[in-house]
């Protein structure tokens, strides 16, 4: 039993880089589909291009898209925002916003460069694509010295159909796939040099040491996970007021509900003041409530809430 439970406390706390995983597998397979099941190369020079384009940066445009509805930040950052300005930029700070915004897009931008890494290292789409290009730079490229036949159908190149011989229809299909993969792992090493600069600069800019930023990033997991319970059970004990009063045509009973300016405060993102013990908005509101909202906000922003849990 001990073992069972040392194997799901790991998984507890290894769930970031499940999660991560979890969405390069999907990456990968959906990838797969799309290159066997709906990606057809019409080896045509006037649709290569334009048809391998798509199926190379289409996918990560909706995967960046999403990115953003799916981080609770981005709706935190502009739920409101519209009728009160001030939420979006307290106190007319407008690097607040940049800052947030920008973390946001860091993260959303994860799902979009998976899917052009392992789209450019398997090779397809960049095989329909380049093999249409007119760019006579690319052209020569591929065709040096070769008979000018080659020009006319390296567009065919990807589908096998061209007129060339075997040997050189390989040749060049094998050129076409080596370009797309070192795009590929060119993306991998910058995506991992800029990870670690990013990290290196978080964490020597941290106004708190190691073990309180691994407490607070504790913290915050842990209170968003009561919250779901909490709110899960008071909106029950409410509907199930409501409804008693209501079938049974009663008075409906005192029932204590936060205010609309503490919903208000709880929902802003959390900025963080080296001079005060507070690990979250929460926190903040519940022992000091808004009478120090002003002061709070000249403080420095936080970076535990401003990013996702990894």
């Amino acid at each position: 039993m001990d073992g069972f439970n040392t194997v799901v406390k790991f998984f507890l706390n290894q769930k970031s880089t499940i999660g991560y995983s979890f969405m390069a597998l999907l990456t990968v397979g959906g990838e797969r589909i799309f290159s066997m099941v709906s990606f057809q190369c019409p080896c045509n020079k006037s649709q290569n291009f334009n048809y391998g384009l798509v199926f190379i940066v289409g996918p990560a445009l909706v995967l960046f898209i999403i990115g953003y509805f799916v981080s609770s930040r981005t709706w935190k950052l502009f739920t409101g925002c519209c009728l009160n300005p001030r939420k979006l930029c307290p106190r007319r700070n407008s690097c607040y916003c940049v800052y947030v915004f920008a973390q946001i897009t860091v993260e959303a931008c994860i799902p979009p460069v998976m899917w052009l890494t392992v789209a450019l290292l398997n090779g397809t789409f960049y095989e329909c694509a380049v093999s249409g290009l007119e760019n006579n730079h690319v052209v020569d490229l591929f065709c040096k010295g070769k008979t000018d036949e080659c020009r006319v159908e390296l567009p065919r190149v990807p589908c096998g159909k061209s007129s060339l011989s075997s040997a050189d229809n390989q040749e060049l299909l094998l050129m076409l796939r080596a370009q797309s993969q070192i795009l590929g792992w060119l993306i991998v090493c910058i995506a991992a040099v800029t990870g670690l600069i990013g990290t290196c600069y978080k964490n020597c800019r941290s106004q708190v040491s190691y073990l309180q930023l691994k407490f607070w990033r504790k913290y915050i997991e842990k209170e968003k996970e009561q919250f779901d319970c909490f709110a899960t059970e008071y909106a029950t004990k409410l509907a199930d007021r409501n409804l008693k009063s209501f079938f049974e045509n009663t008075e409906p009973e005192a029932f204590p509900f936060p205010s609309h300016s503490s919903w208000e405060e709880i929902s802003s993102l959390y900025t963080f003041c080296k001079s005060e013990q507070y690990y979250s908005t929460l926190q903040r509101t519940v022992e000091k409530g808004n009478k120090d909202k002003d002061d709070e906000m000249r403080c420095a922003l936080d970076f535990v809430d401003g990013v996702e849990m990894m």
